[in-house]
């Protein structure tokens, strides 16, 4: 009997060690990392979409308004910038890699507006059916995008605070010590500012 109960004691306390280990806490910084970084790569996934989309929109407004080179240059120039950014796992933990990244593609969606807008200025762009495709495409895109965004914020929130809370501040520095707080995206400066409205005309 005592041999019986050295046979199955080692393997259940073990079991009870591994039973106590996960209830309190110690895989939730693993599993709310990976929660973000499964987030981050929709992010991507969304982002690139967009790339894709925008080689084709740039040749059916080319060939309805050549004038408008200007702004054909920049987008396709927004585009490359925002496609040589490098993105790596180590860009979520990196202030400076991460703001490169969001700058980059703040850039292409500034352009990107302005290249929709000039679709008023021709109305045989504005009914091309190609056109109208490619213009919803990319509004869905855009709002594929925000949701993604909105996403990864919500999970690396949770993440960071786990890392800086009880008992996560605990496992972060006994057993995930490597383990960084990850970045967020934040509203540049521009975007904040409220627009003046003057009704007074000269």
């Amino acid at each position: 009997m005592i041999a019986l109960g050295k046979r199955f004691g080692a393997p259940l306390a073990a079991l009870v060690v591994a039973f106590n280990l996960a209830g309190c806490g110690v895989n939730t910084i693993p599993t709310q990392e990976e929660r973000a970084r499964a987030a981050w790569s929709e992010v991507l996934n969304q982002y690139q979409r967009r790339s894709d989309l925008i080689p084709n929109l740039v040749e059916t407004v080319k060939g309805y308004a050549q004038q408008e080179r200007d702004v054909l240059i920049q987008v396709t120039e927004a585009r490359a910038k925002a496609t040589q950014v490098k993105v790596d796992a180590s860009t979520l933990t990196d202030p400076e890699a991460f703001k490169r990244f969001q700058d980059a593609q703040a850039q292409l969606s500034g352009v990107l507006g302005r290249l929709l807008a000039i679709s008023e200025r021709y109305p045989d762009l504005k009914s091309n059916q190609n056109f109208l495709t490619l213009q919803a495409q990319l509004e869905g895109t855009e709002n594929r995008i925000a949701v993604a965004r909105r996403d990864y914020i919500e999970a690396v929130r949770v993440y960071n605070t786990e890392l800086r809370t009880f008992p996560g501040i605990i496992w972060a520095t006994v057993l995930y010590r490597n383990n960084k707080p990850m970045e967020t995206f934040t509203i540049n400066e521009e975007q904040m500012r409220v627009p003046k409205v003057n009704f007074n005309k000269s």
